[in-house]
C-alpha cells in the first residue's frame, strides 16, 4: 500500500479553485447507493411515496450527495489527508425517470492555517441554480 502525498501548503492561496467536477445521479445510481448503504427509504425510488410526503418526486440520498462532493476534495488532497468534513443539507435533488440530475461541485480554498499547515476547502454544490449543500467545508492536512 502506498501513501498519498498531501498538497503543498506553500502553493495554496485563499480563493484558489483546486477542483471542479460534475456528477450525474440516475435512478440506477440511487438503487446502487441504497444497496450499498442499506437506506431503502421509498422516497429514493418511489415517486408516489415521495409526492405523498410533499416532495416533487424521487430524491437523491443526502449522504450520496455529501459523499460525491467529498470525493472531489479527496481526489485533489489525496487519500487520508481530509481530516474534517461537514455540510448542511439545504435542498433535495429530484432525480427524473428517465434522465439524470447533475450536480456541479467547485472546491475553493477558504482559509489557510499556517501553524497547523491545513487548508479549509469550501465547496459549492449546485443542482442547476440551487445550492444543495450549505456550509460544505473540508479541512485538508498539507505538507
Amino acid at each position: 500500500m502506498t501513501e498519498s502525498t498531501s498538497p503543498s501548503f506553500d502553493g495554496l492561496e485563499v480563493g484558489q479553485v483546486v477542483a471542479t467536477r460534475e456528477v450525474a445521479f440516475t435512478r440506477a445510481s440511487l438503487v446502487r447507493y441504497a444497496g450499498a448503504s442499506g437506506d431503502f427509504n421509498p422516497i429514493h425510488y418511489n415517486d408516489v411515496v415521495a409526492q405523498e410526503v410533499g416532495l416533487p418526486g424521487v430524491i437523491a440520498h443526502g449522504m450520496l450527495t455529501m459523499g460525491a462532493a467529498a470525493s472531489v476534495v479527496e481526489e485533489w488532497a489525496g487519500a487520508g489527508n481530509v481530516s474534517d468534513y461537514q455540510v448542511r443539507f439545504t435542498r433535495p435533488i429530484t432525480v427524473p425517470n428517465p434522465g439524470e440530475a447533475v450536480i456541479a461541485v467547485t472546491a475553493k480554498i477558504g482559509a489557510l492555517d499556517e501553524e497547523r499547515r491545513t487548508a479549509r476547502v469550501d465547496l459549492t454544490v449546485q443542482h442547476g441554480e440551487a445550492r444543495v449543500l450549505g456550509k460544505a467545508q473540508a479541512v485538508v492536512d498539507c505538507e
